[in-house]
Formats: C-alpha cells, structure tokens, sequence
C-alpha cells in the first residue's frame, strides 16, 4: 500500500508498514500455504504437491507492482498471484501445480490476508492504548485534588478536578479497547468459500480443511463464508472509527487548554516539535494537530464501510473493493492519533498556578450557583437565586471579587442576619475545596479504570 506524503504525515511508519503492498500480498501467500498443507493433510493434493506450493509462498520471489497492475486488469490481486504462484510451482514441479488454489476463489485469498495484517494493526493498536491510557491514569491520580476550571459551551462554568478530566478521557478509550478485542474475537476469521461459498470443489472435506486452516493461520473458523456478510468485519472497523473520535475530544480539550491565553497544559517541546517557521516564540500543539486530523477523516471512511455493506448475491460488485480500500485507512488514522497523543501525554506540562490564576480571574462568579444553595436554607431557593443574580451583577460592574459582594450581604440583608455561618460561606469559594465531588468521583471511577487496564495487562488478543 502506498500513502501520500500527507498521509504518511499523520500517521507512523510502523502501521504504514501493516499494511503495505508487501506484507499483504506476504499473507495472501500465507493463505495459499495454509490451503495447500490443509488439504494435504485431509487427502485432497499429495503432500508432495503442498510441499512444493508452501516452499515458494514467499512474497520475496515475486514481482509486487507487476501483480498489482495485472490484478487491476484482472479486477482482482489474487487472480495474478495465483496465476505468479502457480507458474513457479510447475518451474519446479508440473503436477504440483494443477493443484495450487484447489477449491477456493478469490475473495477468499484476500479477504484472510486482511484479516491476518488487521490482526497485526490490532496488536499495535493496543499496545499503543495501554501506555496511553497508563499515561492518563496517572495523571488522573496525581493530580485529583488539582482545580481547574470546568467549561460548559465553551464558557467558564464550575471548579473540578483535573483528575476528573482525566478519567474522563480515559474510560472511553478503555472501552474501545475491551470492545476491540471482543470484536476482534469474533470478526478475524478465515474466509474459505470457494466461487459461491459452499465448498462445493471440497466436498464433505471442505469444513474439516476450513478448521485446520484456521488453526494454521491464528484465525476464527467461520459458521460460513462471510463474502457477503459484512456485519462483524464492519462492527470491527467501525469501533476503529469509534476509538478515533474518543482520541479526537482528547485533542479538542488538550489543545483548548494549550492555547496561549489559557496556558493550563503545554505538549512536550525541544528537538524542533510545535516551532513555526515565521514566529520563533509559537509553541504549537502538534499532537493534538495529528490526532484532530485523523478524527476529521475517520467518519467517511466508517461512513463507506456502512454504505458498502449492501454487495449484491454471493459476491460484490464494486462495493467489496471499496470497503478494501477504505479499511487501511481507519487504522493509519487510529495509530497515528494514539501514537501522537501517547508521546504527547508521556510529556505533558500541566500547570495549576495557571488553573488557579484562571479561575481566580474570574472574580468568584463561577462559585454563585453554590453560594445560592447554601443561602436557600436561610431565605429559600427563589430569594437566594434572585439575591445572587443582583450580587453576581454588581461585582462585574464594579470589578470586585463575588466573595466580597457576598460578605457584604451577609452583614446587612437582614433576611441572612444571624442565619448563615460566614465562615462556611466564605469556605464555598475555596477552589480546593470546590474540587471535593469531583474527587469523589474520580476516585471511585479511576480505581474501576486501573482494575479494567490490570486485567487487560498483556496487550495480546485474537
């Protein structure tokens, strides 16, 4: 497979590499091999004959872009590799070679090598969410009591927890992660069909060759042939797509808190990373930047997959070959965003005098809705909501701090003379203090997160 230079841009050259031409034209041999040995073993070709296939089932003997060009002649990748294998089988054997894809078709060639390099994207996928999410999970408990300002449509709303932030970018990635593997578990499958899916060339051997074959090659045994049975191939693809977005918030709120006038986070720097090449003083979220491109591509490409499930009869026209096509993709985005983020997160520079100064900037107002509560047991909810509307007012217009227009009232309205404990008033405008529920909670979820991540501890699945 081949990228753009944009492409490769966004994305790393390990997972490029899962799914280059090489490595899947590789595992399109594999299959062959595995055919061969699977039907030699049940009695169907002379293991003479599986030998002599398996022996030249190596992708390194062949000429790559010339298969690629005669299968988009051919209309299929596997119609010329067939046609390259077996040649070489009978350079040394001749009656090996009437036996080379005995009894399969062409999809079922490729859509195994997808399966087998998706495997391999899988694995890297995971082991790149684990240091992630490790990442997150202890930044969440570093920093759980940490005040940072809370923000609801874009606008100052509350004080929370960073901790509590970061548990709530963690858990959606520990649940793709389960779900990848779950989905994983039942969508890598060896497809073996022959032309219309029934096996018909293999007789009653047919299943008994399908099950050693996919013990072979590390894969599910089909029920059935899957050519046009798209449901768990997609469900899969689609939680690729899911994991992207989950990255894409990530990155929304990172680079928020990055900005220049926020100043509360900062990606790692040094060695050139985030510089512009006119304003030497930028300090650009380049992570984030990788991980928001790769959720902006993400939906039409899950959106392709979803519209091409509709393949006509046994076997698709057109919309099989654009589902392959779009599929690498996703998983090119998905690394790239977490491989950018990981590195991101391993150095992120969290600032909490800057999460203070923020939130002290804003005079005590973001501290109103609770003084309100406090004051409706003293004078009822419509009277303290209706106090502090009018307070909240006149500290803007006067440029003071809420707590002092608070402290005020609490002194001469008479309806809260004697009513309410200034000192515990005074208290709701601590910042600290403020973070309590989201600690609370944080807590209690980060420990159910760490549990989850523990039991998910050897990065390895179907």
């Amino acid at each position: 497979m081949s990228v753009s230079i944009f492409d490769s841009f966004l994305t790393t050259g390990e997972i490029i590499a899962v799914f280059d031409d090489a490595a899947v034209v590789q595992a399109m041999f594999r299959f062959e091999a595995a055919l061969a040995q699977a039907q030699a073993a049940e009695g169907i070709i002379p293991d003479s004959a599986a030998r002599a296939i398996a022996s030249v089932c190596n992708a390194q003997l062949y000429d790559i872009p010339a298969l690629i060009n005669a299968g988009r002649r051919a209309g299929s990748l596997a119609i010329p590799l067939v046609k390259e294998l077996t040649k070489t089988v009978a350079l040394y054997n001749a009656e090996s070679a009437a036996h080379v894809h005995w009894g399969s078709t062409s999809q079922d060639v490729i859509d195994t090598a997808m399966a087998l390099v998706t495997r391999d994207a899988l694995q890297m996928l995971d082991r790149t969410l684990h240091g992630l999410i490790d990442s997150l999970l202890k930044l969440a408990e570093r920093h759980l009591s940490t005040p940072v300002l809370a923000r609801t449509l874009m606008q100052p709303a509350q004080v929370t927890s960073f901790g509590f932030k970061l548990v709530g970018w963690a858990a959606p990635l520990l649940r793709s992660r389960a779900q990848l593997r779950e989905l994983a578990g039942r969508a890598l499958q060896l497809q073996l069909g022959g032309a219309v899916g029934t096996l018909a060339v293999m007789g009653d051997q047919g299943p008994a060759v399908a099950q050693r074959m996919a013990r072979d090659l590390g894969l599910k045994a089909p029920d059935a042939a899957w050519h046009t049975q798209r449901d768990e191939w997609i469900r899969l693809g689609l939680e690729v797509a899911v994991l992207v977005g989950s990255l894409g918030k990530i990155a929304t709120d990172l680079s928020l808190m990055a900005q220049g006038e926020i100043g509360e986070l900062a990606e790692p720097s040094g060695s050139g990373r985030g510089g512009s090449s006119a304003m030497p003083h930028k300090r650009n979220p380049v992570s984030a930047m990788i991980a928001l491109a790769a959720a902006g591509r993400a939906p039409q490409r899950a959106a392709a997959l979803l519209a091409n499930m509709g393949q006509q009869h046994e076997r698709g026209l057109g919309n099989w070959q654009a589902e392959l096509a779009e599929w690498p993709g996703l998983f090119l985005s998905a690394q790239g965003s977490l491989g950018a983020l990981a590195e991101a997160f391993d150095g992120l520079q969290v600032d909490p005098d800057r999460m203070l100064r923020n939130i002290d900037n804003l005079q005590g107002l973001i501290f109103a809705e609770a003084v309100s509560i406090h004051l409706a047991a003293a004078i009822g909810r419509p009277a303290a909501h209706s106090l502090m509307e009018t307070l909240t007012q006149q500290a803007v217009a006067d440029g003071f701090h809420l707590a002092d227009a608070v402290s005020i009232a609490q002194e001469k309205d008479p309806r809260l003379a004697g009513k309410v404990d200034r000192d515990a008033l005074m208290r709701l405008f601590d910042p600290v203090a403020a973070t309590a529920p989201a600690q609370a909670l944080a807590a209690r979820q980060l420990q159910t997160l760490k549990a989850m991540q523990q039991a998910m501890q050897t990065p390895d699945h179907p």
